[in-house]
């Protein structure tokens, strides 16, 4: 599982010349072969850490591995790599919390929303420049728990017609890669409507509904805005609670986003969502809804309950705190 990766053959490319912010900093990578359906840039990636000077070690996941096998010896790197897709990254995080290593999240997934959240290229040699730069910014994590076990999420975690909407799209994704989440919103016209019951920081609130997203970070696709004021780095979630009849009547909210993304002046729509702060939240449902948690459909079903985990995991990214607020 451990040790020395050589650089990977292949053709020729430019020889990355050492550079001393990275000669002798060890690099650990673990990283799942499926993400991507196999296709990856690691190899890349990998050699230009090499030839910049840093020792690599690689470790791919196995399955019934516990995430923490990998990281025994974290504190003994300077730098963590978390490459696959949502799931992979956040269960990463989540292991590595509070350990004080900064972490890449490299995008070798479908959507990749973390990846997006905190503005991160796709590119193999632009990613191993931010590890050059070295640049974190310490944010929050989410810690899930269902049935007495305890998971962790970074972006978000919900039940109702989005945890529908990945459910749907997963025979999608090979074919039709991130399209795939459009396709399968379409498809949640209709979707079941219920009374959710919410304990919000030892508040009781009711609501009809389709959904309810407990946000951490606030970017979906092309980093737009599931809706203002949600901010990775506060201490606390944004809990949205989706209102709407179906996924359409949304539209106007995202439009509404984007207006407060611009500093275009006040909502023009309201009354499909509401967003409220949270702590903790316990959300429960008349109807058993289906759980997701960073893009990872689970067969565990409400309730549940969402902590924050303030300042948990120091993210690599070239953007400032400000900027991944929504």
């Amino acid at each position: 599982m451990t040790g020395q990766t050589p650089p990977p053959g292949g053709a020729p490319t430019a020889t990355t010349p050492p550079d001393p912010r990275l000669q002798g900093k060890r690099v650990l990578i673990v990283f799942n072969p499926k993400s991507g359906h196999g296709e990856s840039t690691l190899p890349e990636f990998v050699q230009r850490l090499q030839e910049a000077g840093a020792q690599v070690t690689e470790r791919e996941l196995q399955p019934e591995t516990a995430m923490t096998e990998y990281l025994s010896d974290l504190k003994s790197h300077d730098y963590l790599v978390g490459a696959g897709g949502d799931g992979t990254v956040s269960s990463l995080a989540y292991a590595a919390r509070y350990q004080n290593v900064p972490l890449l999240a490299y995008p070798a997934g479908t959507a990749n929303l973390i990846a997006q959240n905190l503005d991160l290229p796709r590119d193999p040699s632009d990613l191993a420049r931010i590890v050059e730069d070295g640049h974190s910014v310490r944010v929050d994590l989410g810690e899930v728990e269902v049935q007495g076990e305890k998971n962790g999420f970074a972006m978000l975690a919900g039940a109702g017609a989005d945890a529908a909407m990945i459910r749907d799209s997963e025979d999608l994704k090979e074919r039709f890669g991130a399209m795939a989440y459009v396709m399968s919103a379409m498809k949640q016209l209709n979707p079941k409507k219920t009374t959710f019951h919410l304990d919000i920081d030892g508040q009781k609130r009711t609501f009809e509904g389709i959904g309810v997203m407990v946000a951490n970070f606030g970017m979906a696709n092309y980093r737009l805005p599931i809706t203002s004021d949600i901010s990775p780095s506060d201490g606390r979630f944004t809990v949205v609670l989706l209102k709407a009849g179906n996924i359409l009547r949304l539209v106007p909210n995202l439009i509404d986003s984007v207006r407060a993304k611009l500093n275009l002046g006040d909502p023009l729509f309201s009354g499909n969502l509401e967003t409220l702060e949270a702590r903790t939240v316990t959300v429960d449902a008349d109807d058993p809804f289906p759980l997701q948690y960073d893009g990872e459909l689970h067969v565990e079903t409400t309730p549940f309950t969402a902590r924050i985990l303030p300042g948990a995991i120091r993210f690599l990214t070239p953007a400032r705190k400000a900027d991944l607020d929504t």
